[in-house]
């Protein structure tokens, strides 16, 4: 199954901001990806940003969904989702042609200009939750039990991030059936190669 791109309108609040860009032979930042055998396809797609931060929080780019896969094909039944970002796995999971079906997503999010900017697109669906929280503070409703947990609450893949990795795949372990971190098959690459926070 493929993941759909984001349909998510353009818009800002506060400090957050959907914007769509293209990618063509001459967007720079081509060859980052280029050099390290990633293929970028031209075209047009949704990113999400934050004012003063660098870069770009979340893409709706083929390489950025690739790296959701692995969760869109193991979400079933009650699914929870740290991190909203652009609802890029939300959209993808609540599709109806689904082999497996999910009768609820609950999204955690901590800032809720991205619930107020992204969040009325999804909303509609009454599958849908979304909560206003951080994925290490929320308490799941006690007998709640997930077919899938995903996390996605970071800006970058980073191998600084494994700790928090860690630290939430204790927290929700025992509660799902399966679970799994965005980028950290990559960020664990990196310990391999270069070592720690290299």
């Amino acid at each position: 199954m493929a993941i759909p791109k984001v349909s998510v309108p353009e818009g800002k609040i506060g400090k957050w901001s959907v914007e769509r860009f293209v990618i063509g032979p001459d967007t720079p930042g081509l060859l980052w990806y280029a050099a390290r055998g990633i293929s970028m396809p031209h075209g047009e797609y949704t990113r999400l940003r934050c004012e003063g931060r660098d870069g770009v929080t979340m893409s709706d780019t083929p390489t950025e969904m690739d790296q959701h896969l692995a969760f869109v094909h193991s979400a079933k039944g009650h699914v929870l989702i740290n991190g909203l970002g652009l609802g890029m796995a939300l959209s993808a999971i609540l599709l109806p042609d689904r082999k497996r079906p999910v009768d609820k997503v609950t999204v955690v999010e901590i800032e809720q200009d991205i619930i107020d900017l992204v969040g009325p697109h999804y909303l509609n669906d009454p599958r849908v939750e979304i909560i206003h929280a951080s994925a290490f503070d929320y308490q799941p409703p006690n007998g709640v039990r997930y077919g899938a947990v995903w996390h996605d609450i970071w800006d970058s893949i980073c191998s600084e991030n494994l700790d928090e990795m860690k630290t939430l795949h204790r927290r929700y372990g025992r509660r799902t059936d399966w679970q799994g971190s965005w980028g950290r098959e990559e960020c664990e690459e990196q310990v391999r190669r270069w070592g720690r926070y290299a």
